[in-house]
């Protein structure tokens, strides 16, 4: 892979990071005033438009039908089911707490590549989710009233499913196109959400027009991110600048909420980071060894 190539993608992740994390924070605002399944609703009815239009200038729209329809049903279910919890968990928590809980899940997706992609696990491997448990019982406040909150607790929920749906995706990325992946993943959660949300429905204040339409944005620039980063660069030399949200969690907790994250927390993220880069650079090496 030229050097050029990952380059490019560093600084598409860079972009996907940022954007995410203005997204997560817009979803924090709007949690104060509705429902967390009714901002996962909100968060799908504001992208769909743009998801369209994508899929229309791409012309793959003929592709949308032909797929592996249970797998696209799970990843819909998850996929409501995991921003439903990290919404509810940043009402909770602190932007920054929220990132370094969730950091645990590229160690999940190690995990469940076992059973589900029949792929081999070194010890080494182990050895690194080990030690990046334990940054997230630290993380979690081993010590303090908020051990086990429900905060804490919807983040680790939300990071096995983004696991469970990753794992999915990567199964249906072998026969169904990457527009379908995206389409049908938000039209579902749109969809999902919507149906869980409407009992409790709250109409939609006008003054937050502008942060849906942030959300919207952000959140559509963000996937366009992070699909270019994967596509042009090694996946090794990518991923570990995903944290960097840690980084913009921390920044935008102290701009708008004036509040830093704790000890504890950036110890846990410390831990848990560093069992993150240590499986990136056993996957580095274990790709090198193979022959071409």
């Amino acid at each position: 892979m030229p050097a050029s190539g990952n380059l490019r993608s560093i600084a598409a992740m860079l972009g996907a990071v940022a954007f995410f994390s203005v997204m997560d924070t817009v979803l924090k605002l709007l949690s104060a005033h509705y429902p967390a399944a009714q901002v996962a609703a909100l968060r799908g009815l504001t992208a769909m438009p743009l998801v369209i239009a994508y899929v229309l200038w791409r012309r793959e729209a003929h592709t949308l039908l032909k797929v592996r329809w249970p797998l696209h049903l799970l990843r819909g279910v998850i996929g409501v089911a995991m921003l439903s919890l990290f919404t509810f968990a940043l009402r909770e928590l602190q932007l920054a707490e929220a990132y370094t809980i969730f950091f645990i899940a590229p160690l999940m997706i190690t995990v469940l590549s076992i059973p589900v992609l029949k792929e081999r696990v070194r010890p080494a491997h182990w050895a690194a989710v080990g030690v990046g448990l334990v940054g997230v019982v630290i993380a979690l406040r081993p010590q303090g009233e908020g051990f086990f909150t429900w905060g804490a607790l919807a983040v680790l929920g939300s990071a096995l499913c983004y696991s469970v749906s990753a794992v999915c995706g990567r199964l249906l990325s072998r026969t169904d196109s990457a527009v379908s992946l995206v389409f049908w993943s938000m039209a579902m959660i749109t969809v999902g959400a919507g149906v869980l949300a409407w009992p409790q429905w709250v109409p939609v204040q006008r003054e937050h027009t502008t942060l849906l339409l942030t959300l919207a944005g952000t959140g559509f620039l963000a996937q366009l991110c992070i699909t270019e980063a994967f596509r042009h660069g090694q996946a090794s030399a990518v991923a570990p600048f995903e944290y960097t949200s840690l980084a913009w969690g921390a920044a935008i907790d102290w701009l708008l909420w004036h509040t830093l994250p704790q000890s504890h927390t950036l110890v846990g993220a410390a831990i848990i980071i560093a069992s993150g880069l240590y499986l990136i650079h056993l996957e580095r090496g274990q790709n090198t060894a193979l022959p071409p």
